[in-house]
């Protein structure tokens, strides 16, 4: 009689193995995960209590003394290409920009050098929109000679090479303020030398 139970036994004990191992909800991850802290660290949530500081327990810290902001431009017109009140876009490139290069040739040598290493991968050198990952089946930008981004204000094109759209990433962690404001200088220059094909293109 016992030895009938040991098979009914042995199937009990791995159906209970199985149902320890059951997370609740269904997961692509494995059930058994060999260092468990580094993979799900503790954190505390902002505004949140901590018992680490003795001063007053608050998670959220102030600046340690000497703290440089990352973003050094605080001018809204030159940091984010809207105007000091809000109400829009700046028109065209800020003076300060091109006093800063030396001139508008200066500035425009360094969009171009700008423009070649961030935006003309998708862009193309020309600001066609075919550049080489579309080659690689990329979605296809869009030209910069359309009539709408040609009359855009040059505050949103600024705006646009900040924050990213659509498919575009944001570009402003990895370029100064004053070198998006050159590649915009680069991007009017380009559509005033492809004027020809402007003329081309569906509006």
């Amino acid at each position: 009689m016992k030895a009938q139970l040991l098979p009914q036994l042995f199937l009990g004990a791995i159906a209970l193995s199985a149902l320890a191992a059951c997370r609740g909800e269904t997961s692509r991850e494995t059930p058994i995960v060999p260092i468990r802290n580094m993979y799900k660290q503790p954190r505390y949530n902002m505004q949140g209590e901590s018992a680490f500081f003795k001063d007053d327990g608050r998670t959220m810290r102030p600046q340690v003394d000497g703290t440089i902001s990352r973003e050094t431009e605080t001018d809204p017109e030159l940091a984010k290409g809207r105007l000091a009140d809000n109400s829009g876009y700046v028109l065209t490139i800020p003076k300060a920009v091109v006093d800063e290069f030396g001139g508008m040739a200066q500035l425009l040598d360094r969009g171009e050098q700008r423009f070649g290493i961030y935006c003309a991968p998708c862009h193309d050198p020309s600001g066609g929109g075919q550049g080489i990952v579309v080659k690689h089946g990329m979605q296809v930008p869009p030209t910069f000679h359309q009539k709408r981004i040609r009359e855009i204000p040059d505050g949103q094109l600024f705006a646009t090479i900040s924050n990213g759209i659509s498919n575009m990433p944001a570009y402003g962690p990895q370029i100064r303020p004053s070198d998006r404001w050159a590649i915009v200088g680069h991007v009017r220059a380009l559509q005033v030398s492809q004027a020809s094909v402007a003329q081309k293109e569906t509006p």
